[in-house]
């Protein structure tokens, strides 16, 4: 999930969101918009003037009754879904909370991960004297699981597949820092000289599964990764 604070915690980078392409539509009918969310961009909102270019208000420039149904992280590329009704709308959501989503995501980071596939249970809580930051916390923490595969090995990193089953905010950055392997570009959990070995968060959200809400198909949004 995005934050206008987590756009604000880049006082060096001033938030400013890329224009071209401006919207970029994967498909849409009656009653859903899916959308290929660029990396640098709110999904909705923050807070102050300066913060109020998002993806969800160009949806609704071309599309007016489009609502969020989930987000994405500002600097987390991808494929997103927004409901186009108030019924698709409930459907939707209910789909996420109970987690009849499929979520895959595309990840670079840091160094050479040594086993081919794996699961990392963590609990995660927000880090609140530095949030938007989140920690692992076993005690107060919520539930938190992501399954993920290596997918090609290069010289200083390695290419993830990464499944969440849960939808925690932060929760893919975080977990592949508990590997010992942040993602590449993230200014939030990666040391520095990761941080530079990337000019973005090398995080991109490949492909959403959900039941169409109307007919109830299952159908499979996919956007390859930029990377």
């Amino acid at each position: 999930m995005s934050t206008g604070s987590e756009a604000q915690q880049h006082a060096l980078n001033p938030y400013t969101p890329p224009r071209k392409p401006y919207l970029d539509v994967l498909y849409q009918d009656d009653d859903l918009l899916v959308l290929n969310k660029p990396s640098g961009l709110l999904s909705v909102p923050g807070r102050g003037a300066h913060l109020q270019d998002c993806l969800e208000r160009r949806a609704q420039e071309k599309f007016p009754t489009a609502t969020t149904v989930h987000r994405l992280d500002m600097e987390t590329s991808g494929v997103l879904v927004m409901a186009l009704n108030r019924a698709a709308h409930r459907h939707l959501g209910l789909q996420f909370e109970r987690r009849h989503t499929e979520k895959v995501y595309l990840a670079r980071v840091a160094g050479l991960v040594s086993e081919d596939e794996g699961a990392i249970d963590l609990p995660l809580i927000c880090d609140w004297p530095n949030r938007p930051r989140q920690m692992v916390d076993h005690e107060r923490g919520r539930k938190a699981l992501t399954h993920w595969r290596v997918l090609a090995r290069e010289t200083t990193a390695t290419r993830l597949e990464l499944r969440p089953v849960t939808g925690r905010s932060h929760q893919l950055r975080v977990h592949c820092m508990s590997l010992g392997h942040p993602i590449l570009g993230d200014p939030f959990y990666a040391p520095p000289e990761v941080v530079r070995m990337a000019d973005r968060l090398q995080l991109h959200a490949e492909s959403l599964t959900l039941y169409h809400p109307t007919g109830g198909d299952r159908i499979t949004f996919t956007s390859p990764a930029p990377f």
